[in-house]
């Protein structure tokens, strides 16, 4: 019932239009026996994602991205139980039709931390804050060595090199003036990070590590009627093996969003300390840099420079 979607002119004609998408979610939904009355698109998030009831939220990958699919499903079920707080429980997984893959999943309790942030008071800011960075450290405490064969890069030190080849031209085509343009291969040749030891072998350099790489505010949940405890990490699709450093790129840029009080909280629950240099090189080289969003979202620096902007974003005070 859903059609193939293998390209992104066929994804704006499918994905986003509810006349299509809900008569075969609903269709799905039967198939794996469970109502889908009432079925409760949300409306953020890059994949078509429903909230069925109160007890499942049902995520839908097409054909282009039917990887992520599997990738979800699989480091879902290896965190089962494993962090601080809660991730989904996956009670089924698998395909669905026309290269359709699907992740039904127990529904997580409480709501968006980035929607609810303004209202919480500033101490349960902080809590929140220590609160996450103990959830990073649990996350990169784990072995992801059961994870080596279905999650990327493989090899992190080419892709890093890669990431730097192409830090430019990807800088430029979302839109980024030249001033900062021609400062970026100078930067990152001065403060390329090393590469990490493979997850099984001694670590003649930093060992690799279960990534997020997209733990931000977005993807955590927060109950305000108990005291504004976190509930849950969610969104494991874009999960990686490789540097603890670039985790913490979302961090500074998604959590504690240039504020060092809460920057500065978040590290020293994790246990490490990252240098503002070592967390803007990452930002360059990490997959979904967009530097011209953050300039418009986060404080600017008081000089145009990538030192300055490394101080600004990510000190920690």
């Amino acid at each position: 019932m859903l059609p193939r979607v293998d390209t992104d002119d066929e994804w704006d004609a499918v994905v986003p239009d509810e006349a299509v998408m809900r008569p075969g979610v609903a269709a799905l939904c039967t198939r794996l026996g469970i109502r889908a009355d009432p079925l409760t698109r949300y409306p953020a998030g890059s994949q078509p994602v429903y909230a069925v009831g109160d007890r499942y939220v049902l995520k839908l990958f097409p054909a282009v991205t039917a990887d992520d699919g599997a990738t979800e499903a699989r480091v879902l079920t290896h965190l089962q139980g494993q962090l601080p707080i809660p991730t989904p429980y996956v009670h089924d997984a698998g395909e669905y039709e026309n290269g359709w893959r699907y992740v039904l999943m127990s529904r997580l309790r409480g709501t968006d931390l980035a929607v609810t942030w303004p209202r919480i008071p500033r101490a349960d800011q902080d809590r929140i804050a220590t609160e996450a960075g103990e959830t990073l450290a649990a996350l990169h405490a784990l072995d992801p060595a059961p994870l080596a064969g279905v999650l990327g890069p493989g090899d992190w030190a080419a892709f890093l090199d890669r990431q730097r080849t192409t830090a430019v031209a990807r800088q430029r085509a979302h839109g980024l003036p030249e001033l900062w343009l021609e400062q970026i291969p100078g930067y990152l040749a001065s403060t390329a990070p090393a590469a990490p030891a493979a997850p099984a072998a001694p670590a003649a350099h930093e060992p690799g590590v279960l990534l997020h790489t997209e733990f931000m505010r977005q993807h955590l949940t927060v109950d305000e009627h108990d005291d504004w405890r976190l509930t849950g990490l969610l969104d494991f699709e874009p999960a990686m093996i490789g540097q603890r450093a670039y985790d913490f790129v979302a961090v500074g840029l998604f959590v504690s969003r240039a504020d060092p009080r809460l920057l500065s909280r978040i590290l020293r629950a994790y246990g490490t300390t990252f240098t503002p240099t070592e967390l803007l090189t990452h930002t360059l080289l990490h997959i979904y840099s967009n530097l011209p969003r953050y300039l418009r979202e986060l404080p600017a620096p008081p000089e145009p420079t990538l030192d300055s902007l490394a101080e600004t974003w990510f000190g920690a005070g």
